[in-house]
């Protein structure tokens, strides 16, 4: 399996995280980069490719124009204001101040544009966010022209990324960019399958009303897990998209047998559903260790993920989402590839 991956991902290096009512390092890293990059080249899983660049028409065909705008000046306008830190959100349009006109102040555009006060931007951010798409495009060109499935290690990860919002650590949903490339090379249904412990709230929005992407995702209940505020079982699609969104949200807790079965009845959805390519949201936060997650599996579980996943018998592009244990991501996201590649 070929292995696509651009140094130029690990040109944010924020700082800032809030986290429990602290300012802490964040998570999500540029040596999560480094680990998963290690394992593969250990592995033998295959060679490690550059990606081409493909410049903003395809993140344009997802996301709002106004809101890259606004990340590629961002920093730029931040630091013109005279800030010392980093990019932080801190105001928001909210339900009795629904925000009708987006502000010119950097401080009232990053709230426009920010889904919460999790993530910060800095320096390199734009720069990262882009290359990250790059390796996804690259990736699911590869299996566009080959038929051969291939490994995407983004970073920034995407999937919280919505049409005009960031966070999560997310900028460009490189998940939805891939997906919307299959449909523009000739695909007529595409399969983004979500398995990162924290719902993809994105992807499931930028597809809400669309029958031409299927969106399932597994992940932690959002009464008890972030993102919060989607990612419930009753959210099926809207319009044209009825049908068409599946949320498998899962206790606190949960182990790879329940985690399985629900496995099980996506594989079952993607196959009905007559997709012609799988995208896979690979999120390994769902590891025993993980520290801002809550679900159980081990990494002998996350092999049999990647078998299960094999024997669907689709054309798949894996891209890397979450997994911030950061001794075990490198193991276990090439855990699954491996499992990928003997179903």
């Amino acid at each position: 399996m070929l292995t696509f991956h651009s140094e130029r991902t690990k040109l944010r290096r924020a700082r800032t995280e809030l986290d429990g009512g602290q300012l802490v390092t964040p998570y999500e890293c540029p040596e999560r980069v480094d680990l998963v990059l290690k394992r593969v080249l250990e592995s033998g899983l295959g060679e490690v490719h550059a990606p081409a660049e493909h410049g903003l028409d395809p993140v344009l065909a997802i996301h709002d124009a106004g809101y890259v705008d606004f990340l590629e000046r961002c920093w730029e306008e931040w630091v013109a204001a005279g800030r010392q830190g980093e990019a932080i959100a801190w105001i928001w349009p909210t339900r009795t101040m629904p925000g009708r006109v987006i502000p010119d102040h950097i401080d009232g555009r990053l709230g426009h544009y920010a889904l919460g006060a999790d993530t910060s931007i800095c320096e390199g951010t734009f720069e990262a966010a882009m290359a990250s798409k790059d390796v996804a495009l690259s990736a699911v060109d590869h299996v566009l022209a080959s038929g051969e499935p291939a490994f995407g290690l983004c970073r920034p990860p995407g999937h919280h990324a919505a049409t005009d919002q960031f966070g999560g650590y997310c900028f460009f949903n490189n998940a939805a960019i891939a997906a919307q490339r299959a449909l523009d090379a000739g695909r007529s249904r595409v399969a983004v399958l979500d398995i990162d412990f924290h719902h993809g709230n994105g992807t499931q929005q930028i597809f809400y009303a669309r029958d031409d992407v299927l969106f399932l995702s597994l992940h932690g209940d959002p009464r008890h897990c972030f993102p919060h505020f989607l990612g419930h079982a009753d959210e099926t699609g809207e319009g044209p998209g009825k049908g068409f969104t599946v949320n498998y949200p899962l206790a606190p807790g949960t182990g790879y047998a329940a985690w399985a079965e629900a496995l099980e009845e996506a594989k079952a959805r993607i196959l009905e559903a007559g997709c012609e390519l799988l995208v896979v949201s690979l999120g390994v936060d769902a590891f025993e260790h993980d520290p801002i997650s809550a679900f159980t599996l081990s990494s002998d579980d996350f092999s049999d993920v990647g078998r299960r996943l094999g024997r669907l018998g689709l054309p798949t592009v894996f891209l890397l989402e979450g997994g911030y244990a950061v001794e075990e991501i490198g193991i276990n996201a090439v855990n699954v590839l491996s499992g990928f590649e003997r179903p």
